[in-house]
């Protein structure tokens, strides 16, 4: 709902934060311009292209104005402080890979700061929007809602924590069907509702009472549009679904599905292939033609046998397919059933380097070209393990209507490493399936980064 009106404040609040950002140069560029020369000109341009280019980028991948963000003050304060962090370590990064020393560093820093001041000054400018937003009574709709049981109290919550521009006026129910202290108004009694809708001037009526339960709510109906007021209907299907639907439809027909897959979307699909083959093919000839031959050097002179380590595991509709990985382990008989552990004697040491820095992963770049596992996706299982955690965690095999991945959402968030519990692998299911249901290419994007910051920064799981 009113989701345009969202999107309107997204973009307001990117474009007052970059706006700022340019402040923050350009202030700075007046001051120091006595000291600018003309030939130090296309070095303040590339420095102004970095400074514009990665906050844009690291505020769509790390999600800085999503809705469930910016709709809360607090969360939108904290991710703007972490995606700054973030900007800021990455500007030193370019200037020492760049060698930049043409940008003043007295400029630099004036950059950072004034910039941080605006971010600070945008921030009591968005409390301000909100604050009018609220007092304005033309972008607020006014709603009601029908009925009091658990539906209701359920969308009354869902319209306090998340919704910017309706205001919950309260319900209306029998006296006789109400047993306990409501935190809103109980309004009127069925019969008066479009009495009270008059009254309060409401845009909106939210009905949880089907017509089937209640067929006067048909008349209610009519009545509430000719009053030009909406009337909504939200049907109960908790007796038959105990989590959200999602609901489709052919021609007239509704269809309902238990979850949202944007990778059913033939469309999505030659997106997310795109990308597959696009990095896939820059890192097997960029990185791994000199990586094959230069580990596998390393790896057997340490120890005997393949330099490649490839194992079946399960993929995308639970078709088996083998994995590569260089090897980081002697040889052994466990392979194929024992997880590596903490300080596992099988690991050799060239080994252990390349699992801390999952160097040892790269050989499924060749798995991704030949279209039996994505960049991002669920991680693949040992066929035993999925076998087993088939049976002991619910919809675990739902995360197979998926390619795995080379990484995932489960992984960028620290579920990696050796299974040692029935809840890790809960987890990382549960993960799996927020990313199958929320899928789109900026998530991929962002979960790579992620990856990547994550082997820089060190893993604790990684053995």
């Amino acid at each position: 709902m009113n989701k345009q009106f969202k999107r309107y404040l997204q973009f307001t609040l990117i474009g007052l934060d970059v706006f700022m950002l340019n402040v923050a140069y350009f202030i700075p560029r007046l001051v120091f311009d006595q000291s600018i020369t003309t030939k130090y000109f296309s070095a303040y341009l590339a420095f102004w292209l970095f400074l514009n280019s990665f906050w844009v980028i690291l505020s769509f991948i790390l999600g800085s104005y999503t809705e469930k963000v910016i709709l809360h003050f607090e969360s939108f304060t904290k991710r703007t402080v972490q995606i700054y962090i973030v900007w800021i370590v990455l500007l030193f990064f370019y200037l020492f890979f760049s060698r930049e020393y043409q940008v003043s560093r007295f400029f630099i820093l004036a950059n950072i700061i004034t910039f941080g001041v605006g971010l600070l000054f945008n921030r009591f400018l968005y409390v301000g929007i909100k604050h009018f937003i609220k007092k304005k009574d033309s972008l607020f709709n006014n709603v009601i809602i029908i009925g009091y049981n658990e539906t209701a109290k359920k969308l009354a919550d869902y319209f306090a924590e998340d919704s910017i521009n309706t205001r919950m006026l309260g319900f209306v129910e029998d006296q006789k069907n109400v047993y306990e202290l409501s935190p809103y108004p109980i309004l009127s009694e069925m019969n008066d509702v479009m009495k009270v809708a008059r009254e309060l001037n409401v845009q909106e009526i939210y009905c949880t009472i089907t017509p089937e339960q209640n067929e006067s709510i048909y008349i209610l109906m009519r009545q509430a549009e000719n009053e030009v007021i909406r009337f909504k209907v939200v049907p109960n299907l908790s007796f038959f679904f105990s989590k959200p639907v999602i609901i489709d439809y052919i021609k007239d027909l509704p269809i309902l599905s238990l979850r949202s897959e944007p990778l059913e979307d033939v469309g999505n699909r030659v997106k997310k292939r795109a990308l597959d083959v696009t990095v896939s093919l820059f890192v097997c000839i960029f990185f791994l033609s000199w990586m094959v031959p230069l580990l596998g050097l390393l790896i057997l002179l340490e120890s005997r046998g393949p330099v490649f380590f490839s194992q079946l595991r399960t993929g995308k509709n639970n078709k088996m397919f083998k994995c590569y990985k260089f090897r980081s382990m002697t040889v052994n008989k466990d392979s194929d059933t024992l997880q590596a552990t903490k300080n596992d004697r099988r690991v050799t040491r060239i080994g252990r380097i390349i699992r801390k820095t999952s160097l040892d992963e790269f050989p499924q770049f060749f798995n991704v070209l030949k279209g039996e596992m994505s960049l991002v996706g669920p991680r693949p299982h040992m066929v035993k393990h999925t076998s087993d955690y088939s049976k002991i965690v619910d919809q675990y095999m739902i995360r197979q209507f998926l390619k795995p991945g080379i990484t995932g959402w489960a992984q960028v968030n620290g579920f990696r490493g050796e299974i040692s519990n029935p809840k890790q692998i809960e987890l990382r299911v549960k993960h799996d399936l927020w990313y199958l249901e929320n899928w789109n290419v900026w998530l991929d994007l962002r979960i790579m980064f992620l990856t990547v910051y994550n082997v820089f920064s060190g893993e604790k799981n990684a053995y």
